[in-house]
């Protein structure tokens, strides 16, 4: 198996470490730095926002009793296996949807750490216009993101032929 890994997409996981240490890290940094809602203007359509958020993306259910923090960890851990499966089984020639997975993994994983030892999710990058907020999220959030654009790239490209190739 020692073998197979290197041939495997799971060499694009040193990704998924970078996306977990910047999320981690700049977590740590803006809770120290911030006072809870307070923002800090970068730009004058960016600032850095300290929040907490219970929910998921745009605060889905953030209002529930709690039970949703257990749900949201199992679900990410869950696709986070499944993209670990889907990395092993991916040739390390597929380099966009390798690094696409573990955009994806890193976001997870960098959340589920929140949710496990918050019970909640620390966000802080607040883009806006004027008065109009789009939601605030974190770096994990981000790379979520940009993983997912990928893969659909990826997808759009390739036919939805060729995923596992």
């Amino acid at each position: 198996m020692l073998k197979e890994i290197p041939k495997s997409g799971l060499c694009w996981l040193w990704v998924t470490v970078i996306v977990i240490l910047l999320d981690y890290y700049s977590k740590l940094w803006v809770a120290a730095h911030l006072a809870y809602y307070e923002p800090l203007t970068i730009l004058p359509v960016f600032n850095l926002t300290l929040t907490r958020n219970t929910g998921a993306a745009f605060s889905f259910l953030h209002s529930a009793s709690g039970w949703q923090n257990l749900m949201f960890i199992i679900f990410a851990l869950t696709v986070s296996v499944m993209i670990l499966g889907w990395l092993f089984t991916l040739p390390r020639r597929n380099w966009w949807l390798g690094i696409a997975l573990s955009l994806v993994l890193g976001g997870a994983l960098g959340n589920v750490w929140d949710r496990f030892t918050y019970q909640y999710v620390i966000d802080f990058l607040d883009f806006h216009f004027e008065d109009w907020h789009f939601a605030i999220f974190n770096v994990a959030d981000a790379a979520i993101t940009v993983g997912a654009f990928m893969i659909i790239l990826y997808w759009w490209r390739t036919g939805n032929n060729k995923s596992r190739n």
